[in-house]
């Protein structure tokens, strides 16, 4: 919902459906998820993970508030609106590391995969409610009541964390000492499958994950939609991802040949979509889009976390999203500048052009280096661990 009405709110009450400062303000949201790569990820080996997330959580609650007291008065301003989302990032930025290592404290390694799976069925039932609602509050209460909805919705996910039980919980050894992000770095470079899954994400987060922005100037500048159908082509989209988001939590393993073909799908049905002659076959193929694009996401989010030592997750956690998110600072603004020199259509293709050209040299990297195969054996083997049987109590009549 946040998302909706901070695109809402820069392409129709602040600018006039500049793409550009779209662009910028996208830009905003994922920049600290490069600049903090270091912090966020020792912060998440080091320190309880429950504790970090409540204050990120409680962060991001505080910088919707924020705008929505902007909006809400008349005082937003473009600066302003960069400068909380700037704030906002840098919370999601020591967030995201954080809460995705935080999956396998949960669960034990055998279900990593379903409990990945699941988490991003979680995520994309949101999606596929949130951008709706957005679109329908809007025009109800205006841009700012729904900021001020978001932000008052976090204390739910905070009451989620502390009503969790710690005994049942996993916690990985904590790092002690020095070894922050050079410790990680080395780390990474001594496994192929995690340095080619950081590629792969790398170049699909930057040039093809851009959705808040591209189908804001599809809704707006092709098919001259209001908030409620720009909305609901977020929801359309989510019902796709939703469905593939469920599909992974059922897969037993993940597998190299479920992201590549998961990309070379996803190729398809984006440049389709680019094409679509009108509102109503653009979103019917957002669907097929949002399947493939979340087919990638999981598969490749559960590799790398089955593929390290648990004490450097929080690291390489950190460093992975710093490679996803970390492109659009780049890819969001240069996508911008493409739609306002060809049109919202060509940002969408850039996306496709892009993955079609990583698959290719995927393709090749594949077929010329076989060592990959040896970090993949490691997934294999962490994903046969047992379940541990806990012992049972001790029977105090005895």
């Amino acid at each position: 919902m946040g998302r909706t009405a901070q695109s809402w709110l820069v392409l129709t009450e602040l600018t006039d459906h500049s793409a550009t400062a779209l662009g910028v303000v996208t830009a905003l949201q994922f920049l600290p998820a490069v600049l903090l790569v270091p912090v966020a990820g020792v912060i998440a080996d080091r320190f309880r993970k429950r504790h970090v997330l409540t204050a990120t959580q409680a962060s991001m609650a505080l910088a919707q508030l924020l705008t929505a007291v902007f909006v809400l008065t008349d005082t937003a301003t473009l600066s302003l609106v960069y400068g909380v989302t700037f704030l906002h990032g840098v919370a999601a930025a020591i967030d995201t590391p954080a809460r995705q290592a935080f999956v396998s404290e949960v669960v034990p390694p055998r279900l990593l995969p379903n409990a990945v799976g699941l988490n991003s069925a979680n995520f994309n039932t949101a999606r596929l409610i949130g951008p709706g609602i957005a679109g329908l509050l809007i025009a109800l209460i205006g841009t700012g009541g729904v900021f001020l909805v978001d932000a008052i919705s976090y204390a739910a996910i905070i009451g989620c964390l502390w009503g969790m039980n710690a005994e049942e919980l996993r916690p990985a050894p904590r790092q002690q000492g020095p070894g922050g992000l050079r410790a990680g770095l080395a780390y990474v470079a001594q496994r192929p499958l995690v340095l080619l899954i950081f590629v792969i994400v790398f170049v699909h987060g930057t040039f093809a994950m851009n959705f808040q922005m591209t189908t804001a100037l599809m809704a707006t500048e092709v098919f001259g939609k209001g908030p409620g159908e720009f909305g609901l082509l977020g929801s359309v989209m989510a019902i796709g991802s939703l469905a593939a988001a469920l599909v992974a939590a059922r897969r037993d393993r993940p597998r190299l040949r479920t992201v590549v073909g998961g990309l070379a799908l996803f190729v398809v049905a984006d440049a389709a979509a680019a094409l679509a002659p009108g509102y109503v076959a653009f979103a019917i193929l957002l669907v097929p889009v949002g399947v493939t694009a979340m087919t990638i996401l999981p598969t490749a989010n559960s590799m790398v976390q089955l593929a390290v030592e648990p004490e450097m997750r929080g690291r390489v956690m950190a460093l992975y999203f710093a490679i996803f998110l970390g492109g659009t600072p780049v890819g969001a603004p240069v996508i911008g500048w493409v739609g306002e020199m060809w049109g919202a259509r060509s940002t969408i293709l850039v996306g496709a052009v892009a993955d079609a050209i990583l698959v290719v040299g995927v393709l090749v990297y594949l077929v010329r280096h076989r060592g990959v195969h040896l970090d993949l054996a490691a997934v294999r083997r962490a994903t046969s661990r047992p379940v541990p049987t806990p012992e049972p109590e001790p029977d105090p009549t005895a």
